[in-house]
């Protein structure tokens, strides 16, 4: 039996994840982002409407 040098396909494999990762950390990123600024407009819509 030979062994066979499968150090590209890790890679590769690394790789495949390390990008799934990236792109569902951006998505969650923007999420989080629109809820954040949706919180400071409500704040501040509330403080112009105060005085």
């Amino acid at each position: 039996m030979r062994k066979t040098d499968e150090r590209g396909a890790t890679a590769i494999e690394y790789a495949l994840i390390a990008a799934l990762i990236a792109v569902a950390a951006i998505v969650a990123m923007g999420f989080v982002g629109n809820g954040i600024s949706d919180v400071f407009t409500n704040v501040s819509d509330t403080l112009n409407n105060a005085t």
